[in-house]
């Protein structure tokens, strides 16, 4: 299942070459198989859901793999107190629509207990989720946490395994990964170890994409063009929000942008686009030269936030 048959490919949109449902369907028997694993395998999974477009994915999977209303782990969700409202609120009628148990920690909480301190105020929270994920794991006891990242975003996740072993202190060790051939996985635990299992590895962003225009699936509202305030900044466009205003000498001004993906509102940038639909993005993902994070993220512009530092301390 995890060799990825070559597709027969199809025109789509205005001559381009997209691949065939055959390669999608692949991909959703594979991460349909990936949740059963988990719900068969561990006592108290979670699915890490965040409102964006791939935890949304791995929703739509898991209704599939379970039947409507009948996922049996939790949804959770790490808040840094700087999500974009758009997303915030989709994610909570989203998880009330699903009838899900949504089980909500904020960095902001960490920050009050002393667990979290920031170097000034205005530094990004992103980096520090990584604390409150494990306390929320040790909370509540979570002995896999199913997330949405894929090898395809960053070069540290394309060393991931689809179940990511994590030590006692919740840290990622890339020389330590278990062997996943012939997708038998070993899901053996020593007290105070957990998984993060990641069923749609294997997905690109255009299969993503393709997969929502499939399937119908409703995304927040700034997945699609709109028209926002922002300033060129270091090759990126920032939004201009009261947490990432222009700095001197920047001019903002407005245009017609969509996010490639959503995170904390003060490093997660968006692109131009006036794709109003998943059909058009993914005729502009097929365009595509430069990486989803490559594009988009600011904390993934410098060596001290490196995403693979920050796994072996316990991030995503």
């Amino acid at each position: 299942m995890n060799a990825r048959t070559e597709p027969a490919l199809l025109q789509f949109g205005a001559g381009s070459t997209v691949l065939s449902n055959g390669q999608l369907d692949a991909l959703e028997e594979e991460t349909i198989f990936i949740l059963r694993e988990v719900a068969a395998s561990f006592e108290r999974p979670t699915l890490l859901f965040s409102g964006g477009k791939d935890s949304l994915v791995l929703l739509r999977c898991a209704e599939k793999a379970f039947g409507a209303g009948r996922i049996p782990y939790p949804l959770l969700m790490i808040d840094t107190g700087h999500n974009f409202p758009e997303v915030t609120a989709f994610r909570d009628r989203r998880a009330m629509e699903l009838g899900a148990e949504l089980i909500v920690r904020s960095v902001e909480d960490s920050m009050a207990r002393g667990t979290v301190r920031l170097a000034h105020p205005g530094e990004s929270r992103n980096v520090h989720q990584s604390v409150t994920l494990l306390e929320a794991i040790e909370e509540f006891r979570f002995d896999a946490l199913i997330g949405g990242a894929r090898r395809d975003e960053e070069k540290a996740r394309a060393k991931e395994r689809i179940f990511s072993h994590r030590d006692a202190f919740g840290q990622w060790q890339p020389k330590d990964q278990r062997p996943e051939l012939w997708t038998l996985f070993n899901t053996r635990l020593a007290p105070g170890e957990h998984f993060r299992v990641f069923p749609i590895s294997n997905w690109t962003e255009l299969d993503v994409w393709q997969y929502i225009d499939r399937e119908a699936i409703e995304l927040p509202s700034i997945y699609y063009t709109h028209r926002r305030e922002v300033v060129e900044r270091r090759g990126l466009l920032v939004p201009v929000t009261e947490l990432t205003p222009p700095r001197d000498g920047e001019a903002a001004e407005w245009r017609d942008v969509r996010f490639r993906t959503v995170g904390d509102i003060t490093c997660t940038c968006p692109v131009e686009s006036l794709a109003a639909s998943a059909a058009e993005v993914v005729v502009e993902t097929l365009a595509a030269d430069v990486s989803e994070r490559g594009a988009t993220r600011m904390d993934d512009k410098t060596s001290d936030a490196s995403m693979e530092r920050r796994k072996q301390d316990g991030y995503f």
